[in-house]
């Protein structure tokens, strides 16, 4: 595909990979957990508008009404239901000491993938150019991304749908315990 303004697309990319890592970066320092969760959702914004520039406009729309619809809601719930709005409560106790732990060991994981890529994040798993041009031809939008993911990856998916189920019962349990309902 030619692109009429390579410079402008690239620019557009990068501003909003620089957004997405910004507003993951801010939903991680937020003590109040319903700002965390609306930074979440703009860095599924910033995700889906980075899909949408690599011509995957289907999965720019899952992101869209998937993660920043459905589990977000889920998540705003979940929050609402553990009453966790007051973020004098929920303050974070811990010290300097985790932090600089946490970023090392992010530090590390970063080193692990350009050694792995060869200097290249994306390295040996680039998509061929056209791939996914003859894949929608073939099967269609819908196709495309449903044939690895029920076929190759229906293991992973399965159990991600049920570790996001427990997690779920799991803070439901918390938040009557809390309040002395039950347990």
């Amino acid at each position: 595909m030619s692109l009429p303004y390579p410079l402008l697309y690239l620019f557009v990319f990068y501003f909003f990979g620089v957004v997405a890592i910004a507003s993951a970066l801010t939903f991680v320092t937020r003590k109040s957990p319903v700002a965390a969760a609306l930074w979440l959702v703009n860095t599924m914004f910033a995700l889906s508008a980075e899909y949408v520039l690599l011509d995957a406009q289907f999965i720019g729309v899952m992101q869209v009404l998937v993660y920043a619809g459905a589990i977000m809601v889920v998540f705003l719930f979940v929050i609402m239901l553990l009453n966790l709005g007051h973020p004098s409560e929920i303050a974070d106790q811990r010290g300097l000491w985790p932090r600089l732990a946490a970023g090392a060991i992010g530090l590390i994981l970063i080193a692990e993938i350009m050694v792995i890529g060869g200097g290249k994040v994306a390295g040996k798993y680039q998509v061929p150019l056209g791939f996914a041009a003859d894949q929608m031809q073939k099967y269609g939008a819908v196709g495309t991304v449903a044939r690895p993911l029920f076929n190759e990856y229906l293991l992973a998916f399965e159990l991600t749908s049920v570790l996001l189920l427990v997690a779920i019962a799991g803070a439901v349990v918390l938040g009557r315990r809390r309040d002395g309902r039950a347990g």
